[in-house]
């Protein structure tokens, strides 16, 4: 029985603090074992002067830590769930969902207007063609900027490049404690949120039962549900950070509510629909789901979408 077990993750505050979280949460239940933190940067923490989907988004902020906890220098590693890929690296697998947060989005506004109060023209910081065609739906006037870089750098640009509000996940500002600078959060009915927003995800190799058997505690079943159909529909649709899809699982009363969306980047046409039933079915659920949005017209949307983004 290994007595010393290192956890990976990415080198960023709020990454860090996520890892921070799964290891006193493991601490507490294993109080003869020793956890080390190992922080590292990935691909998507290097190149910050372009826009997410034009770098791609296979494993950009994971491919790193996949590589090393496949090469057994580390025994798990810790990432916000949206970021991991709907596909895993053959011998990995999720070994737990952990309790999700609100996973919706929220806006922080200079000068504290709501998106309906915002004048018209309003520079609106982002960097997701998700919310940007969602809120785009919502008032086509909005002037979008594109900015990236960490939660502190966007909440800075926010005075820098004088804008009038930045939309951010509301997990991230919450669990870095800046939940004073919320100004709303942002109705599900205008902006549904990443698959697997507001979460933690801890990924082990598939062979490694003594892992797996160490961090089952804090797998949330309510949780890994609702974001299996996330994810499946993420996959039955072939998205990522390309392409503007929402999606957004529940479980309440004992059944699984499925609720996805898929925009045109300018936010003029926009499909959304629900399914429910029973949680042991979210996969076929969310399949089901991105099927009838394809029935609806999602191939074509996304499809210009990616021809319309590559000419950009």
């Amino acid at each position: 029985m290994k007595q010393e077990i290192i956890i990976g993750t990415r080198d960023s505050q709020l990454a860090m603090w996520q890892a921070r979280w799964v290891l006193e949460k493991l601490q507490k239940l294993n109080p003869g074992k020793r956890f080390i933190l190992r922080g590292m940067k990935t691909r998507g923490d290097h190149i910050l002067d372009v826009a997410l989907a034009k770098i791609g988004d296979k494993g950009l902020f994971t491919k790193e830590l996949e590589a090393a906890l496949s090469a057994r220098e580390i025994d798990m590693a810790v990432h916000s769930m949206k970021d991991l890929p709907t596909r895993l690296p053959e011998g990995l697998i999720i070994g737990a969902f952990c309790q999700r947060e609100y996973p919706g989005d929220v806006l922080i506004s200079r000068h504290g207007l709501t998106l309906d109060a915002l004048p018209p023209g309003a520079r609106i910081g982002t960097s997701s063609l998700r919310r940007t065609a969602q809120i785009l739906h919502f008032r086509p006037d909005f002037n979008v900027i594109t900015i990236r870089g960490n939660l502190n750098t966007r909440l800075r640009k926010l005075e820098e490049l004088n804008l009038d509000a930045i939309i951010l996940a509301y997990a991230g500002i919450h669990r870095l404690g800046c939940d004073e600078r919320i100004t709303q959060l942002i109705p599900f009915d205008v902006c549904l949120p990443a698959a697997g927003q507001g979460a933690i995800a801890v990924e082990i190799r598939a062979n490694d039962p003594e892992i797996d058997d160490l961090i089952r505690p804090l797998d949330d079943h309510d949780s890994r549900a609702a974001i299996t159909a996330e994810r499946a529909l993420m996959r039955k649709l072939e998205g990522g950070c390309q392409v503007p899809i929402g999606a957004l699982g529940r479980v309440q009363h004992n059944q699984l509510l499925l609720e996805g969306s898929v925009a045109s980047l300018d936010g003029s046409h926009l499909i959304r629909d629900r399914i429910s039933g029973p949680p042991d079915q979210a996969e076929q659920l969310g399949e089901e789901l991105a099927t009838r949005l394809i029935g609806m017209g999602a191939g074509e949307i996304l499809e210009k979408a990616r021809r319309e983004f590559d000419l950009k």
